[in-house]
C-alpha cells in the first residue's frame, strides 16, 4: 500500500468521503477496519488539500495493525475494537468507511447521523484475477447481483475503480498476497506457485458502494 499501488482506490474513497460534507464544521469519520491506516492517511491528505477539517477515528480488531497505524501517523485517534460493537455514540458520524472489511450494518446505521453516508469497497469479479488463476485450481463463479440495500439506508450512485498493476520481484508479489484473504484460502501448492513468480501484471477491480442513512421516523 505505501508503495502507492492502490492509490487510485484511495483517491476514489477520499473524493466520495469528502463530497457534500457540511460546510464550516469538522466532519466526523470512522474507518471501520482501518488496518495499518493507509486509507485514513490518504483521506487526511486530501482533506488538508481541500481545506476540510476532519475528526477521524480508525478502528481495527487487530492490535498489531492498530499499533502499526499509530506508528506511521500519530494524528488520527485509533482504537482496537470490533465492528459488531463500535465505541461510538449514536448518530454522531458523518461518514463510515468499510474498505475490504466486514460490514455490520445495524452498527453503522446506529452511529451515523441522518444523512450520513456509508462508503464500502469490495473486490470486483476480476480483482487480481491473474494471481487467483495461478494459486487456485479453478475459480469460483462470481456473483453478479447488485448488493442488497441495508435496512436504514438508501442507495447512492457508486462507481467501479479499475486499473492495471505491474509487480516486479518476489517480495512485492508476496506482500500483495499477504494482505489479501487468498493467503489463507490458497493451498500450500498454490502459495508455492506464487512464491516462484518474479513478475506479474494484474487487473485491479473494486466496487465503491455508497449508502445514505435515512432520517429516523
Amino acid at each position: 500500500l505505501n508503495a502507492g499501488h492502490y492509490l487510485p482506490i484511495a483517491e476514489a474513497v477520499a473524493r466520495a468521503a469528502l463530497a457534500d460534507l457540511p460546510a464550516g464544521t469538522a466532519a466526523s469519520i470512522l474507518d471501520a477496519g482501518c488496518g495499518e491506516g493507509y486509507y485514513l492517511r490518504q483521506l487526511a491528505a486530501a482533506a488538508t488539500s481541500a481545506g476540510q477539517p476532519l475528526a477521524v477515528l480508525g478502528l481495527d480488531i487487530s492490535k498489531w495493525a492498530t499499533l502499526a497505524a499509530a506508528k506511521q501517523d500519530p494524528q488520527p485517534n485509533l482504537v482496537v475494537g470490533s465492528n459488531a460493537n463500535l465505541p461510538v455514540l449514536p448518530g454522531t458520524l458523518d461518514r463510515v468507511l468499510c474498505l475490504f472489511g466486514f460490514p455490520v450494518y445495524p452498527e453503522f446505521a446506529r452511529v451515523l447521523k441522518p444523512g450520513g453516508r456509508l462508503l464500502q469497497v469490495d473486490a470486483g469479479p476480476n480483482h487480481l484475477r491473474e494471481l487467483r488463476e495461478i494459486i487456485y485450481p479453478t475459480l469460483k463463479p462470481q456473483r453478479t447481483t447488485e448488493p442488497l440495500v441495508p435496512e436504514g439506508f438508501t442507495p447512492l450512485p457508486g462507481e467501479t475503480v479499475t486499473f492495471m498493476l505491474e509487480l516486479n520481484g518476489t517480495e512485492q508479489i508476496a506482500d500483495l498476497l499477504a494482505m489479501t484473504p487468498h493467503l489463507y484460502r490458497a493451498s500450500a501448492e498454490g502459495r508455492a506457485k506464487s512464491a516462484m513468480l518474479a513478475q506479474i501484471s494484474l487487473a485491479v477491480e473494486v466496487r465503491l458502494t455508497r449508502f445514505e442513512r435515512v432520517t429516523c421516523g
